[in-house]
């Protein structure tokens, strides 16, 4: 098997399965773009066995630490494994994460369960390339009634693929309604924005609801409203989401008038929205920033802090002493160190102290693995404003 000779002081020993272009000491055996290669150090010792493109700046991601082949058997077995570590931690929900990428031993492959659909994303060359095998292994293993693929993230330029969605098996779907913690939603699996939901947000959800009673919400970058229903629901005194797609404050009324519940949409640039209710003076209770990545890089890194900073600066000053902040992050660049220091370095520029209440993450049907950091990328805070001191 060919393969790559990985340099001493590679992540890769320090429990890391990623080899980056400046790891690679020499390769051997001709290795081609999206193969199975063997990995070694300098002594001639098996490190285990990849999924290898030089095209990206992450040239190998090991998989296996032994040789190891990428055929039906493999998936079969990896699936499985999956599955079967979610239903013992009472985990395997649906809608749910049935695979999660690294965290299940596959590099670059992300299956969600939507209702009787399953949704497949190969975000790596060499996943790409073998997707059929991974659709038969998974429709052998949970029997949908459609495999889609939601190959659109622009994750996947960097490994040379292009965009692209369709039908791998079954019939295409028509629009979907599913429930999720109490709450219904209609969904389009092929054209919806990451589907419609976020999945890694349920157990959110519902932690940010518990305290919604009575309170004035804004629920800012809303996406389908999730955040703005499950307070509405729980007795929120009034509630607002602010989107600025038009199709989503669409879909935000639609599924409003769906759970019976009454939502004040605004299609808005968030920035300019809270702008604009800080100079009229307007106060809310509950503020949550569930924002987009702003970090899609680490060269982005500098301009991601400055917009986190001022959507937090600008929600701070919105809140009164008591009030709540729940906020997100979901780029795996910034670390919950960076995360923190940003709202504390916003909080003292709002004249604002916070408390920390409840350290949020994603759920259990995403796993993250300490060794590989970028396995956690969804950093959450649930903060409350102390009175004046």
């Amino acid at each position: 098997m060919a393969g790559i000779v990985v340099r001493s002081r590679a992540r890769l020993f320090h429990g890391h399965d990623w080899v980056y272009g400046s790891e690679v000491l020499k390769t051997f055996g001709d290795p081609q773009a999206g193969d199975v290669i063997t990995l070694k150090d300098g002594q001639d010792r098996l490190l285990g066995s990849a999924i290898y493109n030089p095209k990206s700046q992450i040239v190998a991601r090991r998989f296996s630490r032994r040789k190891q082949e990428l055929d039906h058997d493999f998936f079969v077995r990896r699936i499985s494994q999956a599955v079967a570590s979610r239903e013992k931690l009472r985990v395997h929900r649906n809608p749910g994460r049935v695979v999660w990428s690294e965290s299940d031993g596959l590099p670059g492959v992300i299956i969600d369960r939507y209702g009787s659909h399953l949704v497949l994303q190969t975000l790596t060359l060499a996943m790409d390339q073998r997707k059929e095998l991974i659709a038969e292994a998974a429709q052998q293993l949970l029997s949908p009634s459609s495999i889609i693929e939601r190959n659109d993230a622009p994750i996947r330029k960097a490994e040379g693929l292009d965009l692209v969605t369709g039908v791998l098996l079954g019939e295409q779907p028509a629009s979907t309604e599913l429930e999720l913690n109490g709450m219904r939603f209609h969904v389009d699996l092929l054209r919806g924005h990451k589907t419609g939901l976020y999945l890694d947000q349920l157990d959110n959800y519902e932690a940010v609801a518990e305290l919604a009673a009575g309170l004035r919400v804004l629920d800012c970058f809303s996406n389908q409203g999730a955040f703005a229903i499950a307070c509405a629901k729980a007795g929120a005194s009034a509630v607002t989401a602010v989107e600025i797609s038009g199709d989503l404050v669409k879909s935000i009324n639609e599924n409003a008038q769906l759970n019976g519940v009454t939502i004040t949409t605004e299609e808005a640039n968030v920035f300019d929205y809270l702008s604009k209710e800080i100079q009229e003076n307007v106060q809310f209770d509950l503020i949550v920033l569930d924002p987009p990545s702003f970090a899609k890089s680490k060269e982005s890194l500098n301009s991601a802090w400055r917009g986190y900073k001022e959507i937090h600066l600008r929600a701070l000053q919105l809140l009164p002493p008591d009030g709540f902040l729940a906020t997100f992050s979901c780029s795996h660049h910034v670390s919950r160190e960076m995360f923190l220091e940003m709202i504390v370095d916003a909080s003292v520029d709002a004249k604002r102290h916070v408390r920390i209440l409840k350290y949020l993450s994603q759920p259990l049907d995403h796993p993250i693995l300490p060794h590989i950091p970028e396995t956690e990328y969804l950093k959450g805070y649930l903060l409350q404003v102390l009175p004046g001191r």
